[in-house]
């Protein structure tokens, strides 16, 4: 909720959905059920609006100059937080702004003045057993990449009509001709059905596999350094296909039949990298096993299914088809595979 004054307590929800309307904040589902507004430091939110609200802003940001501001700042501000002046200051005042006091027994390592960066604390790992996974028995089965807010689409066009608004939104464009190209039936990923994690600030920001299967390829691509934020990606803005990203192929075996997940980690505005903690081509993965981290920001990953082969928990589809994210956490059920069409 937002944090006013008493009198004022009364008017939240209008203030709530006023915000929402002005992009502002966004709602989001909350335990698989609640609708809840999301909560960022208004600077923030006040920031993000005048960039990226209007068809002036959005027309804005196409220019070099304003693509080079947001990647020189990125990186202004990876090497701030990689440096080692006022850490458990910077930490301290992180953990207040987004109420993380309560997460911080989850963590690995506890004691706050362990880390020797900032950055190290925000890509912080968690305790073994913090994030189970859900119907380990089930090979079928698919898990939350990350703790994030999710949205979930059957194919490319219902993604578009519900949610990604850029019009050059499209798996080619997402995964990089080499990657798209190494495909096995590669056009048949044209209406892929599309899994979306966003990560907020807050989140804990390793990214796991949703998927039992083997490290394939992998390939960097080059870009700027948009917000994730649906403030961004519900406007006709390109965000997944001009931000810099790494694109991972698992490579699964279900019921005997070769499948091919694309898992693309997205960095944005403020996230200086991405990296990979389990990179061994070939090599075997379980659902929830890491795969790496982001550094500081917002960031997104976007997992790519082979259309018609996955079907998504029922609730995640409707929140999606109704314009909502789902807050999940690595390890929490959103799906299974289902058996070839016959």
């Amino acid at each position: 909720m937002l944090s006013l004054p008493p009198f004022l307590q009364n008017h939240i929800p209008a203030l709530e959905n006023w915000a929402a309307k002005s992009h502002l904040g966004n709602y989001v589902v909350h335990g698989r059920g609640e609708l809840v507004f999301e909560s960022m430091p208004i600077y923030a939110r006040l920031g993000m609006h005048l960039l990226y609200y209007g068809r002036a802003e959005t027309r804005l940001l196409h220019y070099t100059a304003i693509e080079d501001l947001l990647k020189s700042q990125t990186e202004r501000m990876g090497r701030i937080y990689d440096s080692k002046k006022d850490v458990l200051k910077k930490i301290r005042s992180f953990v207040k702004t987004y109420e993380l006091e309560e997460s911080l027994k989850e963590l690995l390592i506890e004691d706050l003045n362990e880390y020797p960066t900032f950055n190290s604390f925000f890509y912080r790992k968690l305790k073994v057993d913090a994030r189970p996974v859900l119907n380990a028995s089930d090979q079928l089965s698919i898990c939350s990449a990350a703790d994030c807010r999710l949205a979930v689409y059957e194919s490319v066009s219902d993604a578009k009509e519900f949610w990604i608004k850029g019009r050059r939104f499209t798996i080619p464009h997402l995964l990089g001709d080499k990657a798209y190209k190494s495909l096995k039936s590669s056009s048949s990923y044209n209406e892929a059905a599309v899994a979306i994690f966003r990560l907020a600030p807050q989140d804990y920001h390793r990214f796991h596999s949703p998927v039992d299967g083997k490290i394939g390829r992998r390939w960097k691509i080059e870009g700027t350094y948009y917000t994730v934020n649906p403030q961004a990606v519900n406007q006709d803005f390109n965000v997944f296909t001009e931000n810099r990203r790494d694109v991972l192929l698992l490579e699964c075996d279900v019921d005997g039949k070769k499948r091919t997940v694309a898992y693309v980690a997205i960095g944005a505005m403020l996230v200086g990298s991405v990296g990979w903690t389990h990179p061994k081509l070939s090599e075997a993965v379980k659902r929830g096993d890491e795969l790496g981290y982001f550094a500081y920001g917002g960031s997104t990953i976007v997992a790519v299914f082979p259309r018609d082969l996955v079907h998504w928990d029922a609730d995640l589809k409707k929140n999606s088809k109704d314009g909502l994210e789902t807050l999940v956490k690595v390890g929490e059920s959103i799906g299974h595979w289902c058996h070839d069409p016959k």
